[in-house]
């Protein structure tokens, strides 16, 4: 598969409180993971990249296959178990208190993906028909739209915006959001965080990936414009494309 991941702290940020990760198990899949921490001083830096760490650990540890709904499962598991720990830390250090982030993840086979997200780190598919957002903002502003107390202008721009109904670490429990789905050859996922996804477009984030030479020159291009129109957050992609035949999905 081809993948590439990038994340950079703005123009206006002090630190960066995003992280970000693309990890391969042993039996040859991938699984992409954005953070996107918060809390006082470096607290959100913290638990971004101790639920990122997790992530990882538990991955490469894999050395099976995955059915679908094993995918989703292991999602669903790790996410509560990087919510537990998290929690843990913010009890322990009281300069840790109240933090929390945000965490979107996809396991990425030749047949199937599989999504899980809590926050509003987001999940986009694209194929040759477009591009399609995968995750819901679990997000003040977004429930008022799905109410249809908000109109999709309004919410763009409301000031409570980045206001969150849900985060990893702030609750002792959290319920997450999961979907698998089929893809072929060609088909893309990317994960990002708000600080991308409300300076470039999806389908400005779509077109670019499928029309550079490499994923890797594609995400450098797509951080740095979205950087370009204010940087005022973190700012983090993470994207996979399959490159496998239906020949390969299929053994």
């Amino acid at each position: 598969m081809k993948q590439a991941y990038k994340t950079i702290t703005g123009k206006v940020r002090r630190h960066n409180e995003d992280a970000a990760g693309i990890f391969k198990n042993q039996s040859g899949e991938y699984l992409a993971v954005v953070c996107d921490g918060m809390g006082g001083h470096q607290a959100g830096d913290t638990a971004s990249a101790a639920a990122l760490e997790i992530f990882k650990k538990e991955w490469e540890h894999e050395s099976f296959p995955l059915l679908p709904e094993e995918a989703r499962a292991w999602l669903i598991n790790r996410i509560e178990k990087v919510n537990a720990a998290i929690f843990e830390l913010s009890r322990q250090d009281v300069y840790l208190q109240g933090m929390g982030t945000t965490a979107v993840a996809a396991v990425c086979t030749p047949g199937f993906i599989a999504i899980a997200h809590v926050g509003d780190s987001r999940a986009y598919v694209f194929d040759e028909q477009g591009v399609y957002q995968k995750t819901q903002d679990h997000s003040l502003v977004n429930e008022l739209r799905l109410r249809g107390e908000l109109t999709e202008e309004e919410a763009e721009s409301h000031p409570r915006k980045n206001v969150l109904t849900r985060a990893l670490g702030t609750d002792k429990n959290v319920k997450c959001d999961a979907s698998v789905m089929e893809w072929g050859k060609g088909e893309g996922v990317f994960l990002c965080s708000d600080g991308l996804s409300n300076k470039v477009t999806s389908l400005e984030i779509a077109d670019l990936l499928q029309s550079r030479s490499s994923v890797e020159e594609a995400v450098e291009r797509i951080v740095h414009k979205a950087n370009d129109r204010g940087g005022e957050d973190n700012i983090t992609i993470a994207a996979v494309i399959n490159s496998f035949s239906m020949e390969r999905r299929m053994q």
